[in-house]
């Protein structure tokens, strides 16, 4: 099986929850897999919340996990339906959820919504606000937090970070991809194209990463980086403008995530025919890449990063696997939604 273009709409997917299941578009606009909602007696996270957002739901009875998420674990599942999975429940936010992130300090999550719209949100689903609405022939998907916890050049003044509270996403037109950033604080606001290039001690003329089929982005780090995939060049890059910008090829791949603090990178690319998960180091090159799931006899996707870097949680076509981040034992299933998982940093 050849790699899955998961820069395009991925897989269409329900959620067995109290509210109705819907088949919709995750995590990205360009291809269209559809994928059924849980089997008929699969355990599946139950209760929902209604208008205002609060779950009505409880975790299960001995403080077992349900279906692969509790409040220790941190770990999240959406899959396009209105409800998350969460803390052992699930999360009604009234519009359909697609490419859930959390916010650094895990107060906020970041969206597309039920109208295609970048949407923030409380989360217990309330106190939303749409960022920016998208103009009409776009779609947008994959929206991650840039932030950065460092000052620039010893200012410490507010200016200094500030500049990267921003949201990033994916836009398609027409066929067309790029990244989009637009600041955490707007509402109804207007994005910006991003793009990524390179300026080593501000010369312009210096060699330019790929312009177009830019997505995917995925910011972690301490300095606002940005890990996306390209799609034409089938690679992984770094963006980093917190000094000046430059932009790094991290090999063939696709599907990035950057660890919290940066250090780690872990993508996805087609090996014998099953999506495998490599993780590699920004800071010690390519021969720090490491394939971490070296006898996968499925696919491995979307991966996302625990907070505390530990752990990486994947997508596979059976629903949410595990494993640790440094590949020294084989994923583990933890759940059978089959949907985008996402960690929540402890607030």
């Amino acid at each position: 099986m050849s790699e899955r273009n998961r820069f395009g709409t991925a897989a269409a997917i329900a959620l067995t929850t109290t509210v109705s299941a819907v088949l919709l578009t995750a995590c990205g606009p360009d291809t269209s897999d559809p994928v059924a909602a849980p089997t008929s007696g699969a355990p599946v996270a139950t209760g929902s919340a209604g208008p205002g957002g609060k779950s009505s739901g409880s975790p299960a009875p001995g403080g077992k996990e349900v279906n692969g998420t509790s409040a220790a674990n941190h770990l999240t599942i959406s899959t396009g339906a209105a409800a998350i999975a969460i803390n052992g429940t699930t999360v009604d936010f009234g519009t359909a959820v697609r490419d859930l992130a959390w916010s650094p300090d895990g107060k906020k999550a970041v969206f597309i919504n039920g109208d295609g719209d970048l949407m923030t949100a409380n989360p217990d689903g309330g106190g939303k606000v749409v960022v920016a609405k998208h103009p009409a022939g776009e779609t947008w998907s994959h929206p991650t937090w840039q932030r950065a916890t460092k000052d620039t050049g010893g200012d410490t003044s507010a200016n200094a970070t500030e500049r990267f509270r921003n949201l990033v996403f994916a836009s398609d037109k027409g066929g067309t991809l790029r990244l989009e950033t637009i600041p955490v604080k707007s509402v109804g606001g207007t994005p910006e194209v991003l793009t990524p290039h390179n300026s080593e001690g501000g010369n312009e003329n210096m060699p330019q990463p790929p312009q177009a089929g830019n997505t995917w982005a995925n910011a972690g780090g301490q300095r606002g980086e940005i890990a996306y995939a390209n799609t034409p060049a089938g690679e992984v890059f770094i963006y980093d403008t917190y000094i000046r910008p430059n932009t790094h090829s991290m090999g063939k791949g696709s599907q990035p995530a950057l660890s919290t603090d940066g250090e780690h990178l872990v993508f996805v690319r087609s090996v014998n025919g099953h999506d495998h998960l490599f993780s590699r180091s920004p800071l010690d090159g390519p021969k720090s890449e490491k394939d971490l799931t070296p006898s996968a006899t499925t696919d491995y996707t979307e991966p996302a990063w625990s907070p505390d870097g530990r752990t990486i949680a994947a997508r596979t076509p059976d629903g949410i696997v595990t494993l640790p981040a440094d590949g020294s034992a084989a994923p583990t299933q933890v759940s059978t939604i089959k949907g985008l998982p996402s960690y929540r940093p402890q607030p």
